[in-house]
């Protein structure tokens, strides 16, 4: 690249802001993402993508079991600009079942946007999700909800996050009343006072009233002088925002609010712009930075068919990592080294999608019909370069899968190896290429999605018997061969030529252990392979 692109690519790196948003269900992770976009401007009105009889529907939940249930199950893109800066948005599954895709979607994010519910705190059935945040060393600023409902004393909710979670939290903003008798705010950073006010329906942003600390004495009386009280007890135990120790992961500030009824939701947005970090070099699979202002690369988060049924489409999601993309511009796909065109680019808001002619470090752009591209691949314009594979998690679940129709068994094979592809559950197959596949998944819910995607998109409805394995390992042929005269175990390969000997119970699998210490069976630990 000359030099006035090397100049345009670093200062609209400087202006994209990445980040995901992660939480248990429930905990207003899909409202807080619509009212995001409405204080960006983004859309006129939250949850405007309307539907029959005016039921309002998230504009990030696309896919029809979404908003059939109304949780999201998919991870979604999406772009918006806010005062000057570009706003990328990956919203995420708040189902632990899908740890696998928030996983995925948070090596494509330079922060995180972690949500509680007040009431229910950290929830055990979601702890992964945060835990695999928090091994990432992430940035992550946490947004406590619901605030205007009764709920867990916020004191209690810093103690959650320090102890489960092990991050350091900061309060920038204190709340004033109790949770269900919900006053406003205080802004630590300038004591002033935000008074909290309700919108018809959360529909529209928020009125602020901002005092001084003088006059919010005088009006809210002994609510807004026990929250002062709280916020010298917070600064008496170092309690107070440290940048260095929250962009190396350790300290996470924490904000106040209701994103049902749109309070604290432009604080939010503001921090995300003034504390997030923009992007950075990202090192290869040699752990080498690529600077940004290198050639063009990035790398496959996600793919996805069907976010547009009437074309069947198929779009690969790629975070941008160094240089300028520019619509129509030859890549080369890693690892297969083949040409790749990218006349079909697109940016996505959720299932809609505008062409796309240019896009910078830190921007997602879809791909269309790249049915060639899988998660983990890289593209490249010029210095080749090869960015770290996205791992599977252990499955934990397993059932053989068959077409309950035979003579759609074509149809069958195809649709449910593209299924894979995408990551909706993972297939093993028998060494000797014989019988039924086997889907293995993380939870429950990931075998309900595959049924029902494979119905509803692709008119395949299929069979599913459990298996009684309890978990997976991950082995060589050699012991592989080993473990054939043992029971308890089946030796499975996947379509990357992974093997995975799964257990009956860990019974056999310690058994084997104990008898065989130099048998290869590593576990799958948060994306990381440990023996």
């Amino acid at each position: 690249m000359n030099e006035v692109t090397n100049r345009e690519v670093l200062m609209q790196s400087k202006r994209r802001r990445t980040f995901a948003i992660i939480s248990h269900p429930d905990a207003g992770k899909t409202t807080l993402t619509e009212k995001l976009l409405l204080y960006a401007g983004a859309v006129s009105e939250a949850g405007a993508v309307k539907a029959r009889g005016s039921r309002r529907r998230a504009t990030s939940d696309w896919m029809a079991m979404e908003q059939e249930r109304g949780i999201s199950i998919t991870s979604t893109a999406l772009q918006f600009t806010y005062k000057d800066h570009v706003i990328n948005l990956l919203d995420t599954p708040g189902h632990r079942d899908f740890s696998e895709d928030t996983y995925r979607v948070l090596s494509a994010a330079d922060s995180a946007v972690m949500v509680l519910d007040t009431a229910k705190g950290i929830e055990a059935q979601t702890l992964k999700l945060f835990q695999v945040c928090r091994s990432r060393n992430m940035p992550i600023i946490t947004f406590l909800n619901k605030f205007d409902r009764p709920g867990k004393e916020p004191i209690e909710l810093l103690d959650e996050i320090e102890k489960e979670i092990g991050l350091i939290p900061a309060p920038l903003t204190w709340p004033v009343g109790i949770p269900g008798d919900f006053k406003g705010v205080v802004d630590r950073r300038d004591g002033n006072f935000i008074r909290y006010s309700r919108t018809a329906r959360g529909a529209t942003e928020a009125k602020e009233e901002i005092l001084d600390p003088q006059r919010a004495s005088i009006e809210e009386g002994k609510y807004f002088e026990q929250a002062m009280e709280e916020c010298d007890l917070l600064n008496g135990t170092g309690a107070n925002y440290d940048s260095d120790l929250f962009l190396s992961g350790i300290q996470t500030p924490v904000f106040v609010g209701s994103a049902l009824t749109n309070f604290g939701v432009r604080m939010l947005l503001e921090a995300v712009i003034e504390l997030s970090p923009s992007p950075s070099a990202r090192p290869d699979y040699q752990e080498v930075p690529r600077p940004l202002a290198s050639p063009f690369s990035g790398f496959v988060f996600k793919v996805q068919a069907n976010m547009d049924p009437s074309h069947r489409d198929h779009i690969a999601f790629v975070r941008v990592c160094s240089g300028k993309f520019e619509r129509g511009m030859n890549l080369v796909h890693q690892p297969s080294l083949k040409p790749f065109r990218t006349k079909y680019a697109a940016s996505v808001f959720g299932s809609e999608r505008d062409t796309i002619d240019e896009a910078y470090p830190g921007d997602v752009i879809g791909l269309v019909n790249a049915s060639d591209l899988q998660i983990g691949d890289t593209l490249f314009e010029k210095d080749e370069v090869k960015y770290p594979p996205i791992a599977s998690f252990a499955p934990e679940l397993f059932a053989k899968v068959r077409a309950k129709d035979t003579g759609r068994y074509k149809q069958f094979k195809k649709v449910i190896v593209q299924l894979e592809r995408e990551g909706t559950i993972q297939l093993l197959y028998d060494l000797k290429a014989e019988g039924d596949p086997i889907a293995a998944a993380v939870g429950e819910m990931q075998f309900e999605v595959l049924a029902h995607r494979m119905q509803a998109e692709f008119g395949a409805e299929i069979e599913m018997t459990r298996t009684p394995h309890k978990l997976a390992r991950v082995t060589d042929i050699d012991t592989a061969n080993l473990l054939a005269g043992v029971g308890g175990n089946k030796v499975m390969r996947r379509n990357d030529g992974t093997y995975l000997a799964l257990f009956e119970s860990p019974y056999w699998l310690q058994r084997i252990q104990g008898d065989h210490p130099d048998w290869k069976l590593d576990t799958i630990v948060a994306g990381t392979t440990q023996t």
